[in-house]
């Protein structure tokens, strides 16, 4: 171990390379970096903006166009695509719409099923559960 006055970053290096190697704080490294290419930044939910309605195509072996929502986040301004789940549920959403988006539930944080890189579903539309409007138990707010 260097003893002199330009000694400082090496023992600086073989610090953080040693606390690296500690299982406690690894664990805790690890944790951290779960949310790099995770656009909510951690959070189970998050609002956002609808830019345009999209239709997605199945991977194979399947065939079909699943309804989809381009939507920008309102806490960081990134945009992604979500999925409008079950039938009809794309009616009621319209451009402009606050949405409230939570993910998908595929492996490891990833996409569900056939859809390319769909990660997110809308929950809720303007505060109203988009199931609730789905089966005509509550009417969409007219802004």
């Amino acid at each position: 171990m260097g003893k002199g006055e330009f000694a400082a970053l090496s023992l600086q290096k073989k610090r953080t390379k040693w606390r690296k190697k500690d299982r406690r704080v690894s664990k805790k490294l690890k944790i951290r970096e779960g949310n790099k290419g995770d656009l909510l930044a951690g959070s189970p939910q998050a609002k956002g903006i609808v830019l345009e309605k999209r239709g997605v195509t199945a991977k194979q072996p399947n065939s079909g166009i699943r309804k989809c929502v381009r939507v920008q986040l309102i806490k960081n301004g990134k945009e992604l695509t979500a999925l409008a789940p079950k039938d009809g549920a794309i009616k009621f959403i319209d451009e402009h719409d606050e949405v409230l988006i939570s993910g998908i539930g595929g492996a490891q944080g990833g996409s569900m099923g056939d859809l390319w890189g769909v990660k997110y579903q809308v929950t809720h539309v303007n505060g109203i559960s988009l199931e609730m409007l789905r089966t005509g138990k509550k009417e969409k707010s007219k802004r």
